[in-house]
């Protein structure tokens, strides 16, 4: 099913011309609970992988002395707790039946060791296909962009690393079985499969990217309405393709190419959710009524994501070379 947001409350241009030229269209992927081919633009499933070309490992993190999770575990505890939260209970007794609590509480959080010695493989969280995404930027000659990333914690930061690869579909030829089983560090860094339905939509600068003087009249004009700029007006939540980045809980500072010192723009961003409390105005019109919505997995979470506590990671690109390092930063 296709999503569609709604119209924003109001034409926040009409009120501030200045926004005019800073307005930049973002492809909102509305990633849904599938089951994805490598065929499908997807979040977390299958990659179209040529066959003869070896899986991306991680070669800052090797076994056997990490700490992690088995894929299949961390599945079905997700499948034990979907089951679980849709039956019908009574006050005061478990959701769960006895085997499930024990699967449960044994998996807890200590995890599993990793099985084998070596380089962690990469886990698949993001495939496009330019045939759903037109304005999907890419090098000449391909229209298809996969994203895999380490799940394990890298630099400062605490995000995931991550990797990007661009192809050129009809050139894949015969495509890889089953890839590497990765250990998970956590549940929150293994995407659940979805389909995705890519809507574009307009949206503007954070306020920490507009100018002093038109950030203040903004922020004047919106005391006392029921809708704010930062919130309803200016950049759209959830996983979504170029626009603008998500600048909240600090101020930007210059995302420069390390190779070539080229100011570089949003490629993608990764949403701990697809909205909430103070974005709840983005959430698609097909959506069903609160009250009807399932209380696991939450509608609002169906990658099942979480960066850091329930941020964003803004994956950036350089404008002069795909062939430069990529930039990440979390907000």
């Amino acid at each position: 099913m296709s999503r569609t947001t709604p119209p924003r409350p109001v034409d926040i241009a009409a009120h501030f011309p200045e926004l005019v030229p800073l307005a930049r269209t973002t492809v909102r992927l509305h990633p849904r609970p599938g089951a994805p081919t490598p065929a499908d633009s997807s979040v977390g499933g299958p990659l179209l992988w040529p066959v003869h070309e070896p899986w991306p490992v991680c070669s800052e993190h090797t076994g056997p002395s990490l700490v992690g999770y088995r894929q299949e575990d961390l599945r079905k505890l997700r499948r034990i707790l979907t089951e679980g939260w849709s039956r019908p209970r009574t006050a005061g007794t478990d959701f769960l039946t006895p085997d499930e609590r024990a699967f449960v509480s044994g998996l807890g959080y200590s995890g599993v060791r990793l099985p084998v010695d070596g380089p962690v493989p990469l886990l698949p969280v993001l495939q496009v296909y330019a045939r759903d995404v037109p304005s999907l930027p890419r090098p000449p000659g391909t229209d298809v962009l996969q994203v895999l990333w380490c799940s394990f914690e890298h630099g400062d930061d605490c995000m995931p690393g991550v990797q990007l690869r661009w192809r050129a579909a009809d050139s894949v030829g015969e495509t890889a079985g089953n890839v590497p089983a990765a250990v998970v560090s956590e549940g929150e860094a293994l995407p659940e499969p979805c389909l995705l339905s890519p809507e574009p939509v307009t949206e503007y600068p954070a306020p920490h990217e507009l100018a002093d003087d038109l950030r203040e009249r903004i922020r004047t004009w919106e005391e006392g309405r029921p809708y704010d700029y930062q919130s309803d007006l200016a950049v759209a939540p959830g996983w979504k393709l170029g626009g603008w980045g998500n600048w909240s809980f600090c101020d930007p500072w210059p995302m420069s190419c390390e190779e070539c010192g080229s100011g570089m723009r949003p490629l993608l961003t990764v949403d701990s959710s697809e909205w909430d409390g103070g974005t709840g105005s983005w959430c698609p019109l097909e959506e069903p009524a609160e009250a009807e919505r399932p209380l696991y997995p939450l509608s609002h979470e169906p990658t099942m994501i979480s960066i850091g506590r329930g941020y964003t990671m803004q994956v950036y690109v350089c404008p002069e070379s795909f062939d430069h390092p990529p930039l990440q930063v979390m907000q």
